[in-house]
């Protein structure tokens, strides 16, 4: 059996697929070796329905509610937060509407400012930490998202787009947009580096040729000189890398689902599921292959007026959180909710799948999934919905509903985990200090 480098690929013409952690990457002495932390944002719209997400206790889970039912079976893989604030995300000055003001603040905890001319937030913690150990990954981090208000015509100043539609701040007045097609993302990952044009995809597609194709002779190479296990983990990552694929052509091929009140770029499926599934999927391949250890996930801009048809829910999304305590409208923004918390419940669920080190890949991942709001209704930015899946590589302990002081900033969460990351810093955004109260392993 071969040693391979750790960032090992496969090689053909215009692709470079990365391997995953394979056993012969490992001297047979190196058990001890430890798989890297992952750190993820993912990020939710217009608030929740905090009736159906927190629960009324606190200690070990047990019964959790409605909208994160979905996750009952991963119940000892995730913690829930209570209190979590942003203050920046308050009126407190001049400031770009309640949200851009949760959106922009949530990464970077402080306020961003409200001028046509002078766009500015923070460096958000994500960016801290790819500044640090970016150098360790093929990307540093990956930027990604399901909706740009611009696409949606539903943008009403340029200032308020910028802090909407971003997540991760490199500095104080540049934003990393992210990318909402899945075939950009996907050529991003595996292409050579430049993205294919319309017409070399329209070939592509034409002669029906995988990325593998490009890559068939080192494959061959490789499976020859590598034990069962190592053959089957390659096996099972190949497969996964050609499953994306068909579901891509599937998405381009089906304009059946297309809002007609919306432009639909190249290859972004317009049902939302599946558009999840397709960018969570190549994450999952990214984190497996340690092409990156940081990641902002927009699940749809701040703000979004998006419906959900698939569920039966025709309104706009945002429209329905000024419910008014309408029960029929508050039920309608829990459905949101709750099916939102669905796709990610799957994703969580194939991270758990796949075997790392002694445990798993969630195991050594910690994925913040939260809003920038509380309730909707009133623009709620204390006791924000937070809660983290995996275990950031035996850090948290999981299966805890761990309430903290009433406003404690949540800048402190992300200081903890910036520190778990190996960036160590005393001070960030609004933090007081690192999170208290917190049970860790």
């Amino acid at each position: 059996m071969i040693a391979l480098n750790r960032r090992s690929f496969l090689r053909g013409a215009g692709a470079a697929v990365a391997l995953p952690f394979l056993d012969a990457m490992c001297p047979a002495f190196a058990s001890t070796v430890k798989s890297p932390v992952r750190m993820g944002f993912v990020y939710v719209p217009n608030g929740m329905d905090m009736r159906n997400w927190n629960p009324t206790y606190e200690g070990p889970l047990q019964e959790l509610p409605s909208i994160l039912k979905s996750l009952e079976p991963f119940k000892q893989d995730i913690t829930l937060i209570g209190n979590l604030t942003h203050n920046n995300g308050r009126a407190l000055l001049d400031g770009p509407g309640d949200h851009g003001r949760c959106c922009g603040a949530y990464l970077t905890g402080v306020q961003p400012k409200k001028t046509m001319v002078d766009i500015k937030a923070g460096i958000s913690c994500d960016q801290i930490v790819a500044n640090q150990i970016g150098t360790q990954t093929r990307f540093p981090s990956l930027e990604v998202g399901l909706e740009d208000a611009r696409q949606a015509g539903d943008c009403d100043s340029g200032y308020s787009c910028a802090y909407t539609n971003n997540l991760a701040w490199r500095s104080e007045t540049q934003a990393l947009p992210p990318v909402l097609d899945p075939r950009a993302l996907f050529e991003r990952l595996f292409g050579s580096g430049a993205e294919l044009t319309p017409e070399a995809r329209e070939r592509r597609s034409r002669y029906r040729r995988s990325i593998l194709d490009f890559v068939t002779d080192d494959t061959k190479k490789l499976q020859t000189n590598l034990g069962p296990t190592d053959k089957r983990k390659l096996d099972e990552y190949l497969s996964s890398i050609r499953e994306i694929e068909r579901q891509l052509e599937r998405a381009e091929k089906d304009t059946t689902q297309i809002d007609p009140h919306m432009e639909k770029p190249y290859g972004i499926p317009a049902d939302f599921a599946e558009h999840f599934k397709l960018m969570s999927d190549m994450i999952t391949i990214a984190f497996q292959t340690d092409m990156t250890r940081v990641l902002t996930f927009l699940v749809t801009r701040e703000g979004t007026s998006r419906p959900y048809r698939e569920i039966g829910i025709p309104d706009g999304h945002h429209p329905l959180t000024h419910h008014r305590n309408d029960p029929v409208l508050m039920d309608k923004v829990a459905a949101i909710n709750t099916y939102q918390m669905k796709q990610f419940a799957g994703w969580v669920e194939k991270l758990k799948s796949i075997p790392e080190g002694d445990g798993t890949l969630l195991d050594n991942c910690m994925l913040v999934y939260g809003a920038g709001l509380a309730d909707g209704n009133r623009h709620a930015h204390e006791d924000l919905p937070t809660l983290i899946a995996g275990r950031g590589g035996k850090y948290f302990k999981g299966g805890q509903r761990v309430v903290v002081r009433k406003e404690t900033p949540m800048s402190n969460l992300f200081l903890t985990m910036m520190d778990r990351m190996g960036v160590h810093a005393e001070h960030f955004g609004d933090s007081s200090g690192p999170l208290q109260g917190l049970n860790l392993a």
